[in-house]
């Protein structure tokens, strides 16, 4: 074969391997403005990538058995606005407070209630915190509250 087919052959191959790649990150963006993006049950990774970004920690302190909690993931985080403000602003976490470290931060944090969702600054101190289920409007507004903190 000749340069000109070798060419065209290994351009058909890299852009065989990139199209996967580029579609992936799309879906990803896609997602991202839709609902809220949460690292999930992972405080201590959170707050690196809070301190490391100098972003605020959004803390979905939840249990698995709670109703409220549900609602909140099926409806409030999945809001577009709220969406796109919370991944703008935060880094965002998700704790299930009775497994892996969630009932050591429980007791830590003395939570009484769930849903509790918490706002911590970039060097881990809480600013802000509200419990029970939240709209999405009041969910902004309580963002707002928190960065001003």
């Amino acid at each position: 074969m000749t340069r000109k087919y070798w060419g065209l052959i290994l351009g058909f191959i890299i852009m065989v391997a990139i199209l996967p790649d580029t579609a992936k990150a799309q879906n990803q963006t896609a997602v991202q403005n839709k609902q809220i993006i949460f690292i999930e049950n992972d405080f201590n990774e959170a707050l690196k990538q809070a301190a490391a970004q100098n972003k605020y920690l959004f803390v979905d302190a939840y249990a698995s058995w709670c109703g409220p909690c549900k609602m909140l993931k099926s409806t409030t985080f999945k809001n577009k606005k709220a969406a796109e403000f919370y991944n703008a602003n935060f880094i965002n976490v998700a704790i299930d407070m009775e497994k892996g470290q969630g009932p050591e931060l429980a007791a830590q944090w003395g939570m009484q209630a769930y849903p509790t969702l918490i706002i911590f600054n970039p060097k881990g101190k809480p600013v802000l915190g509200s419990v029970g289920y939240i709209k999405a409007d009041d969910l902004i507004k309580f963002g707002e509250a928190g960065l001003k903190k």
